[in-house]
């Protein structure tokens, strides 16, 4: 049986999608979030691995692959949202995963350009609430 070697734009795809999600990763983790680094890179790099296999194989619809990625990742999500008394944690955290996720299927889908500009997005509003944060103390 013969190794079958790894196409370089699909290993690329992988990489790309592992380090977007990394640096958003990198800005939660400084934040003191539960979701940080190697969790946003999994989300990131699984999402664009799981549309890079929906979009090359055989399948009949491929975008019953990538509804279950939003599906998934929501109920993902849900399970860091959590209330105390009167007060809401863990929906930035939340919408991040689902945003590493989108940016993932794109970077699946070779869309480099999308995928930079949402990462570089993405990290901006996430400062914004330091900001904020700094504002209200």
């Amino acid at each position: 049986m013969a190794i079958e070697m790894i196409n370089p734009e699909i290993l690329l795809r992988l990489v790309v999608a592992a380090v977007a999600g990394g640096l958003i990763g990198l800005e939660r983790s400084a934040a003191n979030k539960p979701a940080g680094l190697r969790t946003l890179m999994l989300v990131g790099m699984g999402a664009s691995l799981f549309t890079i296999i929906s979009t090359t194989s055989s399948m009949d619809d491929p975008i019953k692959m990538l509804a279950g990625i939003v599906t998934g990742i929501g109920f993902l999500g849900a399970g860091t949202i959590f209330r105390a008394e009167d007060n809401v944690r863990g929906l930035t955290t939340a919408a991040s995963m689902w945003t590493v996720a989108a940016i993932g299927v794109a970077v699946g889908l070779g869309q480099y350009a999308i995928t930079i500009a949402a990462t570089v997005l993405v990290i901006l509003i996430l400062q914004l609430g330091r900001i904020e944060f700094l504002r209200e103390h």
